[in-house]
């Protein structure tokens, strides 16, 4: 089946690019010549659930609500969407808030997580307890079929549709989830490159677009952290056009979740599953 090309993502539409940038000027060392050019904003969100704080990231001012939602399931501070009762925001210029309402399940195992946190031995390292959270106790997926190759035919310069403010001025990673029919829905955009995934996550929540048979592309580098937050969402295949770390590559496989790396000058790689006997 032939990749459809997609359409323009509906972020480039909502939040144009210049909502997310804004115009500087520069000059040489000799300061004999000057421009200007346009650069992404960032800003700090501070997020509370229930009223107490867990979190100041700085973030990408766009698409604010998705990235809460997919941040909370990608983090696992809620299971799914529906422990989520209420998201308002609020601040302006580079500070913004964000208050969560999560049901009690939720409010409590975030209580626990942060008790343990608060009670680690002066090791100098994050103790025990912090290691478990990095490292937690996830689901393996049922396992999917890979995608077929035809799927990745010219996937980057595609995906170029999807990264009007990458385009624009640079600096910042993108997101994109193509469906199982090969057609390319949705793309999110921030300069931090979980940011973006969780945005996209939530976006696919909040939209209610199906994750069965579909794909995850992510344009960073493919740490543990991606591959975490991709288990929790339940998608089945993620599609990294930078290199994965080792740690990634032993996850993927562990927990079934197809890994790909789309080398910029090559074939894509399959990382996992793994050939038989494959180290």
């Amino acid at each position: 089946m032939n990749a459809k090309r997609p359409a323009r993502a509906a972020p480039a539409v909502e939040t144009p690019a210049t909502a997310a940038s804004q115009t500087y000027c520069y000059c040489n060392l000799e300061y004999t010549e000057s421009a200007s050019t346009a650069l992404a904003e960032e800003v700090a969100l501070a997020i509370a659930y229930n009223g107490i704080s867990q979190a100041v990231m700085l973030v990408t001012p766009t698409d604010l609500e998705d990235f809460i939602v997919g941040f909370s399931l990608g983090s696992g501070i809620i299971e799914d969407a529906s422990d989520i009762y209420d998201l308002q925001l609020s601040g302006t210029g580079s500070a913004q808030y964000a208050q969560v309402t999560i049901a009690n399940r939720a409010f409590w195992n975030l209580k626990q997580q942060r008790r343990q946190l608060a009670g680690t031995s002066g090791c100098g390292l994050c103790g025990v307890e912090a290691v478990e959270q990095a490292l937690p106790d996830l689901k393996v997926l049922p396992g999917a079929p890979l995608p077929p190759a035809e799927w990745l035919d010219g996937l980057r310069q595609r995906i170029g549709e999807f990264q009007p403010l990458g385009q624009h001025c640079g600096a910042v990673h993108a997101a994109v989830f193509m469906n199982g029919n090969g057609e390319l829905l949705l793309g999110r955009e921030d300069i931090g490159r979980h940011n973006a995934l969780d945005k996209l996550i939530g976006g696919l929540i909040r939209q209610k677009i199906p994750t069965t048979g579909g794909l995850a592309i992510v344009t960073s580098r493919c740490s543990l952290e991606l591959i975490q937050k991709v288990l929790r969402a339940g998608i089945q295949t993620l599609v990294s056009l930078s290199s994965p770390t080792g740690l990634a590559v032993q996850w993927a496989r562990r927990h079934n979740l197809n890994l790909i790396h789309l080398p910029q000058k090559s074939a894509p790689r399959v990382y996992s599953p793994a050939l038989e006997n494959q180290a």
